[in-house]
């Protein structure tokens, strides 16, 4: 373990390039938590070359980072995150497909001592590499992709940055959706509101975001629905759908909270977001290669419900 009671200087080499700042430097500073890595960059205490950088600048090969003293009293103390079994969707040498379940944050982090990323791997040791390609909200479960080489991760964040994945997702909401496809463009804004919780809105100040909704099925008085996100902003299908007034089931930050508690009521006990399916070009292989999660029993089984008490409304 380094010793961070003193400045420090590390240089970047071919395995960290282009890795997130944030990402390198927990890496780089064992036992550190978090929130005190983002307050360290926040302050301008971490240069890079001499420069002050944010918490998504991406390191390159020869970047000269230097990191601030860090008092040992600081550094958490904790037991090893406990291995973590999900069910594989697709693995090979460069990727690790998991079906992350509702509830389960990806990293740790506010108050969340372990994520999926750290709990799996403590599950492979083996692997000298493991990252997240991308990420899911807590409450969504779903299609999570991880890469067990830098190259892989590399190639899959250009994909990203290019618009060459598609990704989608099923929402159940309150409302009948009227089009069959719908394109919504609304600029999301991120803040932190009164509470200190981060939130998004939709302003014209915001960045570009992009979903497009296709209409799977009307059930009674939902709707059930396919997004596909052009863009990946925090929240995104979450937000694009409460401002135009068809909240997710379920969703504790930008729903109908009446309605959310008739619902845990008749057994939804979570959001209902799913990460159904993920394609994208194989870096290695040069094929389109499409991992999907089926629907989680928790969620059909509630819209078989929802589906039989519609049938029995429509006989009466």
């Amino acid at each position: 373990m380094k010793d961070l009671s003193k400045v420090s200087a590390i240089l970047v080499d071919a395995d960290s390039d282009q890795q997130r700042i944030d990402n390198f430097l927990m890496r780089n500073c064992k036992g550190v938590p978090r929130s005190h890595i983002y307050r360290i960059l926040r302050t301008g205490e971490v240069r890079v070359n001499s420069r002050r950088v944010d918490a998504t600048y991406r390191v390159q090969i020869g970047d000269r980072v230097r990191v601030p003293p860090i008092r040992t009293a600081e550094r958490a103390v904790s037991a090893p995150a406990p291995a973590l079994t999900l069910p594989i969707l697709y693995e090979d040498a460069q990727f690790l497909a998991v079906d992350k379940p509702s509830g389960i944050a990806v990293h740790g982090g506010s108050g969340i001592s372990f994520g999926v990323i750290e709990r799996l791997r403590a599950s492979r040791p083996e692997l000298s590499f493991l990252e997240l390609v991308h990420r899911l909200d807590r409450e969504t479960s779903g299609v999570l992709l991880l890469a067990k080489k830098r190259s892989a991760l590399t190639a899959l964040h250009a994909l990203l940055r290019e618009g060459r994945t598609r990704k989608f997702y099923l929402a159940l909401v309150t409302g009948k959706w009227r089009d069959a496809k719908r394109t919504v463009d609304l600029p999301l804004h991120k803040y932190i509101n009164g509470a200190g919780e981060r939130r998004v809105s939709v302003e014209s100040e915001g960045k570009q975001s992009i979903t497009i909704f296709r209409l799977d099925r009307i059930i009674g008085t939902y709707s059930l629905l396919s997004a596909e996100l052009r863009t990946g902003r925090t929240h995104q299908i979450r937000v694009h759908l409460s401002h135009l007034g068809f909240p997710i089931a379920g969703d504790d930050k930008y729903g109908d909270f009446e309605w959310n508690r008739d619902l845990a009521k008749r057994g939804l006990k979570r959001m209902f977001l799913h990460a159904a399916s993920l394609s994208f070009e194989h870096p290695v292989l040069g094929t389109t290669l499409t991992i999907e999660s089926p629907l989680p029993e928790a969620l059909s089984t509630f819209v078989g419900r929802v589906e039989s008490e519609s049938e029995q409304h429509a006989t009466l």
